[in-house]
């Protein structure tokens, strides 16, 4: 089947508008507040943030594909979440090297902003650069460095990546898990894994994770408005960090072994995000002027 975002006629905001309209026809759900990626590690997250009320194989939606990687469920799910609000939770990412384009890498993000999620959570496995990371660790994305040469925005369109991985979301993390370390995410086009002397460039222009996705769908959460948290499982130590040699086996079995910690913790983020927006939302009703 055709893919309307391999037209490069094709407008990808209204591709991503007629995908939310899909969801919200297969959901029963008009609006979802936050959207969460579940990459190799996090996926038991999604059964714990909330009730999964709708599941949805997402190569059915216009725009989606099947996931071409072991460790990605391809779906769609709409959990109802503790407080009322609803996230959209998506097991079906495209990663970069699969060659279909970087529109249909960020129709995923484009599509949860446009079902009305204002977060977005984006989370993966990768490698890490420093040595005291060991498989299993989940750390924070600060920042990222973008290896692909690429990017979503088309035309000219410019904009601005400063604190691109929202600081205030980071510090609702780390209220939850005071022990979370963080560190600037590096993109590579993939699918080969880095050479050492590639994970050593990374390190030396201030890279201290190594993957191949997250960046590019960070930028375009941000060009539609979306608040960004980024979380990495380290799944092994990058090429030249690690002694031995590296292999998806490794990294699939580091996140079946880290992922009930892992999955926890991002369930009680979660649930701290929807706290924290509760509180915010009182605080602004409660200071609201008397109009007498």
């Amino acid at each position: 089947m055709s893919n309307p975002l391999d037209d490069p006629s094709t407008d990808p905001f209204e591709t991503a508008s007629i995908a939310a309209a899909e969801i919200a026809e297969r959901t029963g759900v008009a609006h979802h507040d936050l959207a969460l990626t579940l990459g190799s590690g996090w996926g038991k997250a999604a059964d714990l943030i909330g009730e999964t009320t709708a599941t949805i194989p997402a190569h059915e939606i216009t725009g989606f594909s099947k996931p071409a990687l072991e460790g990605h469920v391809g779906t769609l799910r709409s959990v109802l979440l503790a407080d009322g609000r609803r996230a959209l939770v998506i097991g079906a990412r495209t990663h970069y090297y699969e060659g279909h384009g970087v529109r249909r890498v960020v129709h995923s993000v484009r599509t949860a902003a446009a079902t009305g999620a204002t977060t977005m959570i984006l989370t993966n496995g990768a490698g890490g650069i420093r040595e005291t990371w060991k498989p299993g660790t989940p750390v924070l994305i600060s920042d990222h460095i973008n290896l692909t040469a690429d990017s979503p925005l088309e035309g000219a369109t410019f904009i601005d990546l400063t604190d691109l991985y929202s600081a205030r979301l980071r510090a609702i993390a780390k209220s939850v898990s005071p022990e979370l370390d963080e560190g600037v995410y590096t993109q590579f086009r993939g699918p080969h894994y880095e050479t050492p002397a590639e994970v050593q460039m990374a390190k030396t222009i201030g890279g201290h994770i190594v993957g191949m996705s997250t960046a590019l769908e960070a930028i375009a959460a941000r060009q539609a408005g979306m608040e960004i948290l980024g979380l990495s499982l380290i799944t092994n130590l990058a090429a030249g960090i690690q002694k031995t040699p590296l292999s998806h086996a490794e990294v699939l079995e580091a996140g079946r072994e880290a992922e009930p910690v892992i999955s926890a913790l991002l369930a009680r983020i979660v649930e701290e995000l929807s706290t924290v927006q509760e509180m915010s939302t009182v605080q602004e009703t409660s200071t609201v002027e008397d109009p007498k």
